[in-house]
């Protein structure tokens, strides 16, 4: 791949390492369906996860949305995949085509039009019917990419299928056809998860990671495979994803056995759990912190690849297009919604994870050339399993002269204790480093990566306990650091003196060592010899308002609780419903400037009056179940049970408009002229629809006139076999009766600013 066959003029493989344009990288790639996200939206989704630090998306190629009729593929609109891949490539990134043709992605079928599910064929083998199937597909998929593969091509990788197990003959027939119609990339991929038996030498092998999920049953406890990745560990297989299918009609039941990266390819992933969909019978919920901890934890362990399913939302185009237990599955999903609570929502919101992940980022855009040949080493003391709450969790990356420590100390469920009287002895050629020079403590919610013999500018930095985020250019560099909540900044750099302003509240408790007072933002200059280096520190409390974009060639490191993003121009865009406050570092000046902004009207931010409800029938304990899990309302349930509110909307405003529900139930479905145009089910988070991406153009308020929805709320019967979390489920065991409220609907116009 890459070396022999379809080389690529910056894209290569080795067994260690990725390389790009001659360089070792680690590449972060985010997922983003094309078909569950409206067209006109596609451009600030993906300027946001490059804002966010990805440089890859993937996406999956969903055959039932294409193919509704036999020999009638569609393209056009939403579905134009050729567009897409032609606009990640002037946004500057670069694509992972995820063409199946089973996908899974909690899809109907797995993403097979029904006349191929019901196909008289062996699925998903070399059945020659089977094939005979496949083939008229992966040509009509091939018209369109193929013009866009080749060596200069920002199609930089291909996968085949999803989560097959025991067919590794069959990747290397799709490989061949869709090769033989033009879907050519340096690297052809397959999941590698469950035991996965993969053609020797044909894909790289990738892997997935989630921190909890819907596919295990509503009374289970947080499973040991959700929980083994708040760990750091050198084994990638996670026998968890998909396991409840593997008895799908189509899917291979094999064992599950422990499965290393192969010592041909370097340990890759591709589903890092961005956040995680809801079930009907489970609705997993995990903080921004949370998903953070296992994107670090891979870092630590070795990672090539990181890859995120899902990085942005969406929501399914047509009705009925869910994986269901309608359609055979053990899982009910929402009709509509793959919010994923992904660090892009459905409606383009963020949340909290893309903060937490884009400092990820930023540091491997910074350090991933030198880290991608670093392998990992676990420390001598590990912890006993996953009920360890006790032992500090951290790894190692080094080459022998230089490394990372990282440190998590960060999980959900099971609350940690803050770990008392930390100090680090890593041995490397130059000798061993004991840090910090006295123990600390870390409390819990530390996801850390401190640097050990660190070279730039000609300045060694010994050890420091505050997390390298970038470096910016300049006469001198500027290393950026983010502290950690709760824990000193310390520097060391023996030999170095300090150049700084004289408020910047720095002292040396031990020769060589300084440490830094973090109240507010802190530059200081060390000196080593002929060496100078600026150190900007930036305070935890500040760390959730860090961007570093780089879409001008330039790093710019901005301060913004809006979500910014740079245009074509390479000019600052910020999405806010009032003029929004931004810095951006000028290293000449050494200080935080604001950003100006062009004139315009604003948006709003209001709360919407909502009519008196209209109650429906008391709701049942039950739906029904399959495979022992509870079946979702059907659309009748919700008519018959559900409780009905009119919202009326006002004339359409300035900029994106999405409309926040703060509700408590089981089910909510919002109708458009009676038509159902999305749904939820309730896990105690506020429900964000995007408004612009509902109905026909102009059907909701482009005109002058109000806009009038109807939202249906059915009732959680206190006996429903539903799992919530922590918080949602609180609330409604302080309920008597039947749970159902409408707390508010606000109304959000954001228009987009941009940089005078």
């Amino acid at each position: 791949m890459g070396t022999t066959i379809d080389r690529h003029e910056r894209v290569a493989l080795t067994s260690r390492y990725v390389e790009i344009a001659g360089r070792p990288a680690i590449p972060v790639s985010g997922e983003l369906h094309y078909s569950r996200v409206p067209r006109a939206q596609w451009e600030e989704r993906l300027r946001l996860m490059r804002s966010g630090g990805v440089t890859v998306v993937a996406a999956y190629v969903i055959w039932n949305h294409h193919e509704v009729e036999p020999g009638r593929p569609s393209f056009e609109g939403d579905l134009d995949v050729a567009a897409f891949v032609s606009l990640c490539a002037a946004v500057g990134l670069d694509v992972v085509m995820r063409i199946g043709p089973w996908c899974h992605g909690e899809v109907r079928n797995g993403g097979f039009p029904d006349w191929i599910q019901d196909a008289p064929v062996a699925h998903r083998t070399d059945d020659p019917g089977y094939l005979a199937l496949v083939e008229p597909w992966f040509a009509a998929l091939g018209r369109e990419l193929a013009p866009l593969c080749g060596p200069a091509s920002n199609v930089i990788a291909i996968q085949l299928e999803n989560e097959l197990y025991d067919q590794p003959g069959h990747l290397a027939t799709l490989k061949a056809l869709a090769r033989r119609h033009g879907m050519t990339a340096p690297v052809y991929t397959a999941t590698a998860w469950g035991g996965a038996e993969l053609p020797a030498g044909e894909v790289l092998p990738l892997f997935g990671g989630y921190g909890d999920g819907f596919w295990v049953d509503a009374d289970h406890d947080w499973d040991t495979t959700f929980r083994e990745h708040f760990f750091f560990s050198h084994t990638w297989d996670d026998p968890g994803i998909g396991a409840d299918l593997r008895d799908h009609p189509g899917i291979g039941r094999r064992g599950e056995t422990p499965r290393l990266p192969s010592a041909s390819f370097p340990a890759a992933t591709c589903e890092l759990g961005g956040g995680m969909a809801t079930a009907y019978h489970r609705r997993p919920l995990l903080d921004g912190k949370d998903i953070a901890a296992v994107a670090h934890n891979k870092i630590g362990n070795g990672s090539g690849w990181q890859g995120y399913y899902m990085y942005a939302g969406g929501v399914n185009p047509r009705p009925a297009l869910q994986e269901s237990h309608a359609t055979g599955y053990p899982n009910d999903l929402p009709e509509f919604d793959y919010d994923f609570h992904a660090p892009i929502g459905s409606a383009g919101r963020l949340a909290s994870s893309h903060a937490e992940l884009r400092r990820q980022h930023a540091f491997l855009a910074a350090f991933g050339p030198a880290i991608a040949e670093m392998p990992s080493t676990l420390p001598e003391r590990l912890p006993a399993g996953v009920d360890d709450a006790i032992t500090l969790r951290w790894a190692l990356r080094s080459d022998g002269e230089s490394g990372w420590v990282f440190v998590t100390w960060q999980q959900p469920h099971v609350a940690l204790e803050t770990y008392r009287g930390a100090q680090f002895a890593v041995t490397l050629d130059r000798g061993r480093t004991v840090f910090p020079h006295a123990p600390v403590d870390v409390p819990a919610g530390t996801i850390a990566h401190w640097p050990v013999n660190l070279e730039l500018g000609g300045v060694r930095l010994d050890w420091a306990t505050a997390s390298p985020l970038t470096v910016l250019g300049g006469e001198h560099p500027t290393l950026v650091v983010v502290a950690e909540a709760g824990i000193p900044v310390e520097i060391a750099a023996q030999g170095a003196t300090v150049e700084t302003d004289p408020d910047a509240a720095i002292t040396s408790p031990a020769p060589g060592v300084f440490v830094v007072d973090t109240s507010e933002v802190r530059r200081l200059e060390l000196v080593q010899g002929e060496g100078r280096l600026a150190v900007l520190v930036v305070p935890a409390a500040s760390a959730r308002l860090v961007w570093v974009l780089d879409a001008t060639g330039e790093r710019r490191l901005v301060l913004s609780a809006a979500p910014v993003h740079e245009d074509a121009a390479g000019a600052l865009v910020a999405r806010s419903a009032s003029a929004p406050a931004v810095q951006e570092y000028h290293v000449q000046a050494g200080r935080f400037e604001p950003v100006t902004f062009a004139a315009r009207a604003p948006g709003r931010d209001e709360l919407v009056e909502v009519s008196a409800p209209q109650h429906g029938e008391v709701p049942p304990a039950s739906y029904g179940h399959r495979a022992g899990r509870a079946s979702a309302p059907t659309r009748e349930d919700v008519a018959r049970y559900g409780t009905a509110w009119t919202i009326s909307l006002p004339p359409k405003g300035h900029g994106m408009r999405t409309l926040e529900i703060e509700w408590a139930g089981d089910v909510a479905r919002l109708e458009l002229d009676g038509e159902v145009v999305a749904d939820r089910f309730w896990d105690g988070t506020p429900w964000t629809i995007g408004l612009d991406a509902l109905g026909a153009p102009g059907a909701l308020g482009d005109g002058n006139g109000p806009v009038e929805l109807t939202l249906r709320i059915v009732p959680l019967h206190p006996e429903a076999s539903v799992h919530l979390p922590a918080a949602a489920a609180a609330r409604r065991e302080t309920n008597h009766g039947p749970l159902i409220a409408l707390d508010s609907v606000r109304l959000v116009e954001a228009p987009a600013w941009r940089e005078a």
